[in-house]
């Protein structure tokens, strides 16, 4: 069977002037993005809604630019500014801190054998930077130019990394941000990620064959038919979790007929921790400390999603998972504690300081909780030791100034400066180029690359406590 390509918008097309062949740049810049509309509808969704004077000031910024010639590093900085911007006010909530991000896939040690998840990805702040990590990794093994170390790298973005968002517009954000780092935007899937892992197997083949689902025929006695049923295979999984998963809304029964289906429905106390008035539910499975009490009718948020990465992860699997201090300590959730304790081995929690999520609209004082999935028939301990710590200087205070200490390491002056950036969760690596002024506009340094200097802050502090692993807080 003949193998048809897609037809391609002309990059030649994309400029603001005209030719001898074209009496103008409109209609040849709305007909390359309806081209590439065809080719990725789940990115590109609706037609250009800006007048021609802006988009032809747009073309004017960009046909100058070789994206395809830009280095990966520079794209990425110029997005993730872009979406500074961006996130602030109405989407906030859909932002995780750069520092925060790379600190966790640090810590989860990601590798290229990995298979990656973040069941609320917003942006793809945890699968880009995942991707980065793997692709610095095989800078270690491959020439950078080579066919093995563009196939290191890309098969795991194509077939190993993996987000969830269930807002539509911020999931084309998250997939247009993957195309600027060279694909993988394919695994972004806009759907609501606590639905029945079966629902979000339909979604996708490659999500569907990692969690080990599977398709059998079974006898429905009632109908009298043959009826295909979706089952799993509960070995299979993601092997990694770097998530901030959404604080403080509500699921309700009414709205959301899966709720019932999560086991931590069932496990809460009313606010104040003592619930008279509720039987004790003796189904409780033993393993996991209090007995469950009724179903409810609402549950937060951020305690279902704690049960929904239980699910997507294998036995033996990790995340690194953003949650509100309330989930940690209220008395009224003991029994959600209980629950994950029976399920995880809480290998480390670091403390973020209030304002972590202030420069994005979000006040909630949080920290980062890395879990590891128990395997079968292996109880809970309580001799495990967990990695305490708590972050004060994280690279940045409430209105999102940089409180970084620097050292400069190097510097050219008016062409290139290199520096260090420490904060207590990690130190960055950062070269800077001399960008010259225009007119009355000074010249400035702009930033280049970046990458995570090893074995710095709290990394080291835990690669240290997992070589002699003793409770203590740093």
């Amino acid at each position: 069977m003949k193998k048809v390509r897609a037809k391609r918008a002309n990059p030649t097309n994309f400029r603001s002037k005209p030719t001898k062949h074209r009496s103008g740049w409109r209609p040849a810049s709305r007909r390359c993005y309806a081209i590439e509309r065809q080719n990725e509808p789940d990115v590109f969704n609706d037609d250009i809604k800006i007048d021609d004077i802006t988009l032809k000031n747009l073309v004017l910024h960009l046909e100058s630019v070789n994206l395809s010639a830009t280095d990966l590093d520079t794209k990425g900085v110029a997005f993730e500014q872009f979406m500074d911007g961006f996130f602030k006010g109405d989407f906030g909530q859909y932002f995780t801190p750069r520092n925060i991000i790379a600190f966790a896939i640090q810590m989860l040690d990601i590798k290229a054998d990995d298979t990656v998840m973040d069941p609320a990805c917003g942006s793809g702040g945890f699968l880009l930077h995942a991707l980065d990590h793997v692709r610095k990794l095989a800078n270690e093994y491959y020439d950078e130019d080579s066919k093995e170390h563009f196939n290191y790298w890309h098969s795991f973005a194509e077939k190993r990394l993996y987000g969830i968002e269930i807002n539509e517009e911020i999931a084309r954000v998250a997939k247009m941000n993957m195309i600027v780092h060279d694909d993988g935007h394919t695994n972004i899937i806009g759907n609501d990620a606590l639905e029945p892992l079966a629902a979000l197997g339909r979604k996708s083949q490659g999500l569907f064959d990692i969690l080990g689902l599977y398709r059998e025929t079974v006898f429905n006695a009632e109908t009298g038919k043959n009826e295909e049923v979706i089952k799993r295979d509960e070995a299979k999984g993601f092997t990694k979790i770097p998530t901030n998963p959404p604080f403080g809304a509500v699921i309700k029964d009414e709205l959301h007929s899966y709720l019932s289906g999560y086991d931590l429905s069932r496990y809460l106390a009313k606010s104040g921790g003592k619930d008279e008035d509720d039987a004790e539910d003796t189904s409780a499975d033993p393993t996991a400390g209090k007995k469950a009490i009724k179903q409810r009718a609402s549950v937060k948020t951020e305690v279902i999603y704690c049960e929904r990465v239980w699910q997507l992860l294998r036995p033996g699997g990790k995340a690194g998972v953003v949650l509100p201090d309330g989930l940690l300590t209220n008395a009224s959730l003991q029994g959600v504690r209980d629950w994950l304790l029976g399920r995880f081995k809480v290998l480390a929690v670091v403390s973020l300081p209030q304002f972590a999520f202030a420069h994005f609209g979000a006040g909630v004082k949080s920290s980062v909780v890395f879990l590891e999935k128990r395997k079968p028939n292996v109880p809970a301990s309580g001799d495990e030791a967990i990695f305490m710590a708590m972050a004060e200087n994280i690279g940045y205070d409430a209105t999102g100034r940089s409180t970084y200490q620097v050292e400069v390491l190097s510097e050219a002056p008016g062409q290139a400066r290199a520096e260090r950036q420490r904060c207590d969760l990690l130190d960055w690596h950062v070269t800077f180029d001399w960008m010259p002024g225009e007119g009355k506009k000074p010249g400035h340094w702009s930033e280049r690359h970046r990458h995570v200097i090893p074995g710095s802050g709290l990394l080291g502090q835990y690669a240290a406590f997992k070589r002699d692993p003793e409770a203590f807080f740093v």
